[in-house]
């Protein structure tokens, strides 16, 4: 029995989420691998091959694997799944594109989105926007899983000396090709690998205010910043800032929630946070519910005056 994870990396060093998928992938028993698909992504597959309680790297590299497209992603997974048990990809937007492909192809039943390991064929997911867990049992001959990465902890990044194997890229499937990008660059932590995230909500009334208020609070915190989906969609926060349910799930060690209310939506993608500080003028708000330490206060007194503290 032997466990394929799929590294997300971006052709030089491996993304966070790797390293979560290899401690889930261990769990389900036997040997692990890892593949690197990419081009000119050596850096990558060293860096897992370092990985501990990973016993080979699998080292795909070519043109057609550049941009990782889905579409050639998955067929490079088809090429090796025989050899497998289990395959295993982190649930992140890349993770959940080729994912279902590889399902597909392999006609089984994709399992999505565990945050628990039971035994090598049954797994724990949350449904209901987190309210309920779900304990899934596959007969399938190979499982195909993509991980909640905040339900398992990192592997360790060093302490592994796996072999690295090189195999040729499959040909460019010519489904889909890539046009472009725009990276938006940020001198603060990626918001799912961060340690301390400071969100706002609503209540903050306007993208000025929110700059105003979160950003000195942030910076003091050395802090990713996020954003409820009503500020979101408010226009007081850029898309790629939202926790939820429909955004990020994060679960960082600290996690300041200022004006937020609590939907089930934003809960769900960050109750598993290490300690949840709210900061609400509304006594009755559901954040106050997941939150270890609540103030209730206004926030445009409390928020400065919790920055000047610092």
């Amino acid at each position: 029995m032997t466990s394929l994870v799929i590294a997300e990396h971006d052709n030089g060093a491996l993304k966070g989420a790797t390293f979560n998928t290899v401690t889930a992938a261990a769990a389900c028993g036997g040997e692990v691998h890892v593949l690197v698909a990419g081009h000119n992504a050596a850096g990558a597959a060293e860096a897992a091959a370092k990985i501990a309680g990973v016993a080979k790297v699998i080292h795909a590299d070519g043109a057609s694997l550049e941009h990782q497209l889905a579409e050639n992603v998955a067929a490079q997974v088809l090429a090796l799944a025989g050899s497998y048990s289990h395959i295993l990809f982190p649930a992140t937007a890349h993770g959940k594109n080729a994912a279902p492909r590889v399902a597909a192809k392999l006609d089984v039943a994709q399992i999505s989105d565990i945050t628990k390991v039971d035994s090598p064929d049954t797994f724990e997911r949350p449904i209901y926007a987190g309210n309920a867990i779900a304990t899934v049992q596959s007969q399938d001959k190979v499982k195909v899983i993509t991980v909640r990465t905040t339900g398992f902890d990192a592997a360790a990044s060093s302490g592994g000396s796996a072999a690295v194997e090189k195999i040729d890229a499959v040909a460019d499937s010519g489904k889909s090709r890539f046009v472009g990008q725009e990276i938006a660059k940020s001198d603060r932590p990626e918001l799912t690998a961060a340690k301390v995230i400071v969100s706002g909500g609503r209540a903050l009334g306007s993208s000025e205010k929110f700059n105003e208020v979160m950003t000195p609070l942030a910076d003091k915190l050395g802090a990713a910043l996020g954003a409820s989906r009503a500020a979101v969609d408010a226009g007081y926060a850029p898309n790629d800032w939202q926790v939820g349910q429909t955004g990020k799930i994060v679960a960082p060690q600290l996690y300041v929630a200022c004006g937020i209310s609590g939907a089930i939506q934003h809960l769900a993608g960050m109750k598993d946070s290490k300690v949840i500080v709210a900061i609400n003028k509304d006594p009755e708000a559901p954040i106050f519910s997941v939150a270890d330490y609540g103030l209730e206060a206004d926030l445009f007194t409390a928020v400065p005056e919790l920055t000047k503290a610092l």
